[in-house]
């Protein structure tokens, strides 16, 4: 068994050099106490001396020499203004000082939104400090509570909770993890139920069972039960072998009694009634599952032994969730979403608009006008799950209730305070509504809003004493629990009518137009669109949340929703945010994109609106990268659009008919079964057996080949048998078997599999849409499903083409010969020459590329409709600039060729070293390559390219409209070829 050391222990057997080490970090903070001590603890006047000794006393010569800054400025909410935090030393720590003896609790949003606001390279940990304590925050994994609070008088037996201020950064070490409480507790709770699952007690039964059980342990720690109960309950039947059916039968039968036992084991149980007891349907438990609850044989705590009190409701549930049935989970799109996260909506969808309010109350009034607003005042999920969402929101009005008693003991006189408001009518769980699907979470969130309202309570109190505001609690009993049946409700949100409240949160499903059908069936997929008929059928599943929950709202109403990144893109953004802001929607704060925070692999957007006008300066957020960890950036822009764009918002600009209509851009053939494809050995092979069937077999070029090699060939091949009929095929006997045995029993089961989907669509609705894919991919099975041949009718005509990755950061272009054909991974250009590669390789293009494209995850993806046909071409290039772009075009293939020779380097490890810091001949062939791009579009040296190439787009789709010519993609009309074209270089198969 691995052991720890403790400081002695390490400092006896490794040596003096760590006890001569431990004792000098200990004389440091010891010093470091002894002056905070005979400071006055003025904010002002000693925050920056106390900060600076605090750098001092974890082995830096000071904060400047560590990097840290002071009064660091940070934006505001909705203003130009600034906010100034104490101290900020990036990537490790914010630290906002109060003076000594305040309420830290009172600051923790002020930190928080500080915490939101400090990007880039936000600080991980976030410490309150009022000179007397040290509240420690780690945002990323709780919010409510700091993760560990130490006293500066400890400081130097404590400092382990702080070990980020070291300059080595060693990991803190803390005390009120509550993320890692609830995960264990989760953890031995799912272990009980998947237990009783496995021999074969019924799932709805061992549901409702495990859910008493975490009612009841919940209870216990936060003393609406006796201390002890659930153990001693177990060790009885462990130890002394009663029966697990009485004894906790007993238990939750009694909990459900309006009367109190008059004596027995159970006497000081009180009557919980919620609903959640209303059925009790005990279950005999082995020693094994009583273990669960106890302990085990080994001493390991089983879960009534964990302390209930420090699990954190938000998370729980969900965790609890996901440990049960992965199946289920996935059909239904659920995901964990962490309380940062869920905080990027509580707070402009709800937080922010009652405090805006608050602030602007000044008699007592307009604040218990305001106070009863916000005890009328309803939320609703309408994607509920465990109910996360609604805790978090359940918990911040609550906070907001008693921001607002403050302000007005402050505010008025204490005999008014007396006569008008000393009675808190707390928040009720009445006020908060949800709807899901899944059975057992709509029971889940229903217990954790019940829990919610005895945790609400008890920081009332703790709050109130601190200020020591002598305020009476109207309807102050935890118990018995709220029944909330009416409030949370298994439905399906798209088709049942929702509640009417004041405002709508949630995390909406996430499907793609594909999956919900693989997931959800045809027919409900059917009724889905004829429900919402507007919304574009290649839209995600979670659009059609946007879109209700838009249409639920009254004017001045919020509502703030999570979805994937495509909620603003393409047709998925047509039928939301689209709909939203040209229905009378104003985006207040979004994020543009962020790696999601649970265990679902892809980057979502959070939009957060109000219906009717919002002044003021809005905030818009994007995190930079792949892991969770990744840097955040923030811009204060006047308005949101709907693509919620960091840069200028092109998601306006239309398709240009030149560019739509040419024959310039197409995705490469979708083959649409492996079987098709060959290795280079099975080609050779298949071309000596069958004569005459290399005219069908061709060099197969997928995006990995083109930029993750060094020659960019393609290393497989395909067989495409064009337009030939079966009997045509059959003269090659070798290949025609093969694709046969490879193809023809998958095909015919893919056809059949949608038959089945269409033959229930039909028979739920006569008129249903059905699908024809696969039963057109049987009748002609020898052939590729989607071969693109006029495509291949256009590049067959050329000696060169340009290809470059559809799924891509940045596109990678380069020329291929026809010969090779491209997989549908591969976006190809039928253009020969070098100035049409040239506009297509700048990084002017690039950036349209970026505001414009799809996205798979978390990649761009270049696509037709999204990018090249909005893209406008130079209008009036003269032949100087179009010979200057296409030798600037040449110079740069000859670079990068070079480079690649010299350096061993594929395509992909070259071009991600224009994204490192430093010189490079790369980046200054692309430099000039820009630069000649430029000037062929008339672009000042300084000019906004994204600007430019938007009014670009105006100009040119308002020309076509009225009949006027205008120049689309290839070589301008009135350029002769040799002009635009000056190279022969290829990639060509050997």
């Amino acid at each position: 068994m691995i052991r720890k050391l403790d400081t002695k222990e390490f400092a006896l057997k490794y040596g003096d050099r760590y006890g001569a080490k431990m004792s000098l970090i200990t004389d440091r903070l010891e010093q470091f106490q002894n002056y905070v001590s005979i400071l006055k603890g003025d904010e002002k006047g000693e925050a920056q001396v106390f900060c600076d000794r605090l750098f001092l006393g974890f082995g830096h010569k000071g904060y400047k020499e560590a990097g840290a800054e002071l009064e660091y400025r940070i934006k505001k909410n909705s203003t130009g203004g600034r906010s100034f935090a104490d101290l900020v030393w990036k990537p490790r720590v914010l630290i906002e000082m109060k003076k000594r003896g305040e309420n830290l609790y009172s600051h923790y949003k002020q930190a928080f939104e500080y915490w939101i606001h400090a990007v880039p390279n936000r600080p991980r940990y976030v410490v309150l400090c009022n000179f007397d304590q040290f509240w420690i925050y780690d945002f990323d994994k709780q919010i409510d509570e700091p993760v560990d609070v130490v006293s500066v008088l400890d400081l130097a037996k404590r400092y382990t909770a702080l070990n980020f201020l070291f300059p080595d950064d060693p990991p803190p070490i803390f005390k009120n993890d509550l993320e890692a409480v609830s995960r264990d507790a989760a953890d031995k709770v799912a272990g009980l139920f998947n237990r009783l699952i496995a021999r074969g007690i019924d799932r709805s039964r061992a549901q409702r069972f495990v859910l008493q059980m975490v009612v009841a342990m919940f209870s216990e720690d936060i003393k609406l039960l006796p201390a002890g109960t659930l153990v001693t309950l177990a060790d009885d039947c462990i130890k002394k072998g009663q029966s697990s059916y009485d004894l906790f039968g007993g238990l939750f039968t009694q909990m459900n009694t309006p009367k109190p036992a008059a004596g027995g084991r159970y006497k000081n149980v009180p009557y919980f009634n919620g609903g959640v007891f209303q059925t009790v349907d005990p279950i005999d438990l082995t020693k094994e599952e009583l273990a669960l609850i106890a302990s085990d044989e080994t001493g390991n705590e089983g879960a009534a032994r964990k302390d209930w009190s420090k699990v954190n409701p938000a998370i729980f549930g969900t965790i609890f969730q996901q440990s049960m049935d992965a199946k289920e989970r996935h059909a239904y799109g659920a995901h964990f979403t962490s309380e940062a996260d869920i905080m990027r909506i509580v707070i402009p969808t709800i937080t922010r608009p009652w405090q805006e309010r608050i602030d602007a109350a000044s008699n007592m009034k307009d604040l218990l006008t305001v106070r009863s607003d916000l005890m009328n005042f309803k939320v609703l999920d309408p994607a509920c799950g465990s109910g996360n969402f609604l805790y978090v929101a359940y918990r911040e009005m609550v906070r907001i209730e008693i921001r607002l008693m403050t302000k007005l003991k402050a505010t008025v006189s204490e005999k008014s305070f007396e006569e008008h408001a000393k009675t808190v009518s707390l928040i009720s769980p009445r006020q908060f509504f949800g709807i899901d699907r899944d059975t057992f979470g709509v029971e889940l969130a229903k217990v954790t809003l019940m829990l919610a309202k005895k945790l609400a309570l008890d920081e009332a109190i703790e709050v109130m004493e601190r200020d020591q505001i002598e305020l009476s609690l109207h309807g102050d009993d935890a118990l018995p629990l709220d029944n909330l049946d009416a409030n949370v409700l298994c439905d399906d949100a798209l088709f049942c009518i929702w509640p009417k409240v004041d405002a709508i949160i949630g995390n909406p499903p996430y499907q793609s137009k594909n999956k919900i059908i693989d997931e959800l069936g045809r027919p409900y997929v059917n009724r889905v669109r004829r429900l919402f008929p507007d919304v574009p059928g290649r839209a995600d599943y979670c659009v059609y949340w946007f879109r209700k929950a838009h249409d639920e709202l009254t004017p001045g109403q919020y509502a703030g929703l999570v979805g994937t990144n495509t909620i603003r893109q393409n047709y998925s953004r047509i039928g939301g945010l689209d709909y939203i802001v040209n229905n009378g929607g104003t985006l207040v704060e979004a994020v543009s994109t962020q790696v999601w925070s649970g265990d679902a692999v892809v980057h979502v957007s959070i939009a957060n609106w109000v219906k009717g006008e919002k002044k003021g300066k809005k905030n818009i957020f994007r995190q930079v990268g792949d892991r969770l960890d990744s840097p955040w950036e923030l811009k204060s822009v006047d308005r949101i659009g709907p693509s919620l764009s960091f840069e200028l918002d092109v998601s306006v600009a239309q398709p240009i008919t030149a560019n739509s209509s040419s024959t310039a851009c197409y995705q490469g053939q979708t083959h649409g079964h492996e079987g098709f494809l060959l290795s280079p050995d099975e080609a050779a092979k298949l071309k000596k057996s069958d004569p005459g069937v290399e005219k069908y077999v061709h060099p197969f070029l997928i995006t990995d080949d083109l930029i993750g090699t060094m020659d960019g060939l393609p290393s497989r091949y395909v067989i495409d048998f064009e337009e030939l009929e079966l009997l045509d095929v059959k003269k090659f006997p070798t290949a025609a078997k093969m694709v046969e045995d490879r193809v023809l029993a998958d095909r015919t089961k893919a056809a059949k599999k949608e038959k089945d989907r269409n033959d229930e669509a039909v028979a739920d609705y006569v008129d249903a849409h059905t699908a024809k894919d696969h039963e057109n991919a049987l009748r002609y099975w020898w052939r590729l499903f989607r071969r693109r041949g006029q495509l291949l009718s256009h590049i067959e005509k050329l000696d060169r083409y340009i290809v470059c990755g559809r799924v891509t950061k940045r596109p990678i272009f380069a020329f291929v010969e026809p010969g090779i054909r491209p997989n549908d991974s591969v976006t190809a250009f039928p253009l020969d020459d070098d100035y049409s590669f040239g506009i297509l390789q700048s990084g002017i293009h690039w950036q349209w590329f970026v505001e414009r494209c799809s996205t798979l995850k978390s990649d761009p993806r270049y696509t037709s409709n999204t990018v090249f046909d909005s893209f406008p071409w130079p209008q009036n290039p003269t032949v100087a600039t179009v010979k200057a772009v296409a030798e600037a075009s040449m110079a740069f293939r000859k670079c990068r060729s070079d480079l690649q020779a010299a350096h061993d380097l594929s395509l992909r490890e070259l071009y991600r070293t224009l994204d490192k810091p430093g010189a490079s001949p790369f980046k200054d062939a692309l430099a000039k390559l820009d630069s000649a791009v430029r000037k062929a579009y008339g672009m000042a040296k300084n000019e906004d390219s994204l600007a430019v190439l938007l009014e670009l787009n105006r100009q040119v789709v308002a020309r076509e409209a009225s009949g006027q010519s205008v120049v689309g993609p290839g070589i301008p009309t009135g350029i002769k070829k040799k002009i635009a074209r000056l190279s022969d270089d290829v990639i060509k198969m050997p």
